[in-house]
């Protein structure tokens, strides 16, 4: 095989392979545990109910406060607590939450005097946590009314599960970007999740809503403060420790997310040089729990499969564009330029594929998901293009910074609302 057609093969080749491997895992997932699951807006009576304790790290959040604890006021659940921790906030969050102490019984208020980052700041709540389980939300995250007890019943079906990662949805769609995303959670995010907690390994929990047991993190070594990907640090290093993660899709929190360009692009890029430090970190740990060696190798090829993107697109776009401007490119051997011939057509029948099944799956967490079935289509290709960029820039970053330490955070773009 020529480099060409290997470059070909790399291009075109992994997104068809993870697809089918993505989608075959979502509809085993359904098979396995959704089949005669009730709906999330209607929970089982749980054998007991243990404590729960919600930390809520918060930086200069002011703008989301009120809708975020309007929905914490609203969980039907019956024994919670919640951890606010302001970590150095320069605008009024820090007022804002002592003001809303009278009105919320189950509020403490942890207040930090200096930005010290959203990994120190779990850490201080799970130290002022009562309860062993611990639920972790973003300063925007509308939690459902029932995410508690559905978190809480997967923890009751199985000892070994340390952590859970619950369903973020897309809350913002003003703009292509925000409904765009909408495709993004519902065809790549959920099923991918599904289909990993039935072959064994997560990548990552979603930072934005997530629980754990304290013994489980305590194994971990807590959150790490020189991560720049919390999330992914602590889901890799907890199941290296022995516990598993899972997928609670009924776990439902409604989330903002980016919609402009710079505001998307500095969030994938801080996603994809995270995720990398990571791989990085732990490739030494690997022997320890072989199992999550194959989601470390598909990040190797992932990561190889952005740059074959890069070499492509030199190939199929750059130097044919150079031909119209009489650039003579005679002196290229024959075969030079490979090009992708009827890849096109079958990546779209893929992602259609793609787009249905997850549309079926989600459609009962998400009512009307099959009016946004026109995005759900598009979203894998802009996905796949934003993750080859952003992986091309996030890994020599990750190389670069390697071991300096990530002590403070800042506030994403929230989007339009």
């Amino acid at each position: 095989m020529s480099f060409q057609d290997l470059v070909v093969t790399l291009c075109c080749g992994y997104p068809f392979i993870m697809a089918i491997y993505w989608i075959c895992g979502g509809l085993l997932y359904v098979f396995l545990r959704g089949r005669h699951e009730p709906r999330p807006e209607d929970p089982p009576t749980l054998p007991d109910y243990p404590g729960v304790s919600v930390l809520v790290p918060c930086h200069n959040e002011a703008r989301q406060l009120a809708e975020t604890f309007g929905a914490l006021s609203r969980i039907k659940y019956p024994n919670f607590e919640v951890i606010a921790i302001n970590d150095g906030s320069t605008d009024q969050t820090g007022a804002w939450l002592e003001a809303l102490i009278p009105q919320m019984s189950n509020l403490r208020v942890v207040q930090l005097q200096s930005n010290q980052g959203k990994s120190t700041a779990l850490n201080t709540g799970a130290l002022a946590a009562r309860h062993e389980l611990l639920v972790c939300i973003d300063g925007d995250a509308l939690l459902e009314p029932h995410a508690l007890t559905w978190l809480v019943r997967r923890f009751q079906t199985d000892a070994r599960i340390g952590g859970l990662t619950g369903n973020p949805r897309i809350r913002n769609h003003a703009t292509l970007l925000g409904r765009l995303q909408v495709g993004e959670f519902s065809s790549i995010v959920g099923l991918i999740k599904r289909a990993q907690t039935v072959y064994g390994s997560l990548f990552t929990v979603s930072g934005v809503i997530c629980a754990f047991r304290k013994r489980a993190l305590q194994d971990a070594g807590w959150w790490s403060r020189e991560a720049l990907t919390d999330d992914v640090d602590v889901s890799w290093r907890m199941q290296l420790a022995g516990w598993r993660l899972a997928f609670e899709p009924k776990a439902i929190c409604w989330i903002l997310m980016p919609e402009t360009l710079r505001g998307l692009w500095r969030q994938r890029v801080r996603w994809a040089e995270g995720g990398a430090a990571v791989m990085l970190k732990v490739l030494p740990l690997l022997p320890r729990q072989p199992r999550m060696l194959p989601a470390w190798i598909n990040f190797v090829i992932s990561t190889l499969w952005a740059y074959a993107m890069l070499i492509g697109f030199l190939l199929w776009v750059v130097i044919p564009s150079l031909m119209h401007f009489g650039l003579s490119l005679e002196a290229l051997p024959p075969g030079f330029i490979t090009y992708p011939r009827d890849w096109g057509q079958i990546l779209a029948f893929t992602y259609l594929a793609q787009a249905l099944t997850s549309a079926w799956i989600d459609e009962r967490f998400e009512h009307g998901i099959f009016r946004s079935l026109f995005w759900l289509v598009w979203y894998p290709i802009a996905f796949w293009a934003a993750q080859a960029l952003t992986s091309i820039v996030g890994v020599p970053r990750a190389l670069w910074h390697m071991g300096s330490m990530r002590g403070t955070w800042v506030s994403p773009d929230r989007g339009i609302r």
